[in-house]
């Protein structure tokens, strides 16, 4: 059952075991039971998400750019403002690493700022794998199917190049708090050509990267009821202004306001701390 936030619904949480979870990939299962419309906004992460509706009559409602929808979709890095909801069923969702995204979906550069339905990213076998998943009887069996159906695909199409590979893990570890000037160097490129390479395999330059990643620790550290002025201190912000005015930009929201986001209260119970390579 979901934390404080969630008075409104029900919703049980299922989560991988250990063997069936991929470098770069975190799954998480949902059964809901959402009493009237309710739309949750949605807060930026560093990941592209895919949300794979597993119910018989379209459970998952998402609004976007004015318009609502139904069934499985993509969320790109920063989608802008985002809202989800729906009624009883079951949805799948896959949060996938920038440097994995590339090398499963081939159009990060695409998915960066959009919302697109899951055939438009995936083709034809969205269908299929939505008719798999919503047959398998277990959560560990659809978590079993997606993990297969995604390294297939991850091993039949080409990787990033190391350089933008060790640059976006050092900007996870240090938690946004890094430069693009000292990464080039680590990396042996100039930082002209680190910005477009990182920019044209990952979807979106270095700089925005660590802008979101560091917001990402930021938001997370406000969830966890720590005082907006300590989490700016903490993030690398220059004052709890500068927070404030982050988390408009990013997120539509005010600090306040993050730290009582449905969206993040779920965060601990469906995404186990673990690397996001």
């Amino acid at each position: 059952m979901l934390p404080t936030g969630w008075k409104w619904a029900d919703v049980e949480v299922a989560v991988p075991r250990p063997g069936t979870r991929l470098p770069g990939v975190t799954m998480a299962g949902f059964r809901q039971r959402i009493r009237g419309d309710v739309g949750i906004t949605m807060v930026a992460h560093p990941s592209v998400t895919l949300f794979l509706d597993l119910s018989e009559t379209g459970g998952i409602v998402r609004e976007a750019g004015g318009t609502r929808r139904c069934g499985s979709f993509v969320a790109g890095l920063l989608p802008g403002p985002l809202r989800t909801g729906g009624h009883e069923g079951a949805c799948l969702q896959i949060r996938l690493s920038p440097v994995v995204a590339a090398a499963l979906l081939g159009a990060s550069a695409e998915l960066t700022g959009t919302v697109a339905t899951l055939e438009e990213v995936w083709g034809r076998d969205a269908g299929r794998v939505e008719e798999r998943l919503r047959a398998a009887p277990s959560w560990d069996e659809r978590f079993a199917i997606a993990a297969d159906i995604l390294a297939h695909r991850m091993a039949a199409r080409p990787r990033v190049e190391p350089e933008v590979l060790h640059t976006w893990r050092r900007t996870l570890a240090a938690r946004g708090r890094v430069g693009v000037e000292g990464l080039a160097e680590e990396v042996g490129w100039s930082r002209k050509r680190l910005w477009s390479r990182f920019g044209s395999q990952l979807g979106l330059t270095p700089k925005r990267a660590a802008r979101l990643v560091r917001f990402d620790h930021a938001a997370h550290l406000l969830a966890a009821g720590h005082p907006a002025a300590a989490v700016a201190a903490r993030s690398g912000y220059a004052d709890q202004s500068h927070l404030h005015r982050e988390a408009r930009a990013v997120a539509g929201l005010t600090p306040t306001e993050l730290a009582t986001a449905p969206w993040l209260a779920i965060d601990d119970v469906a995404w186990p701390a673990g690397p996001r390579t």
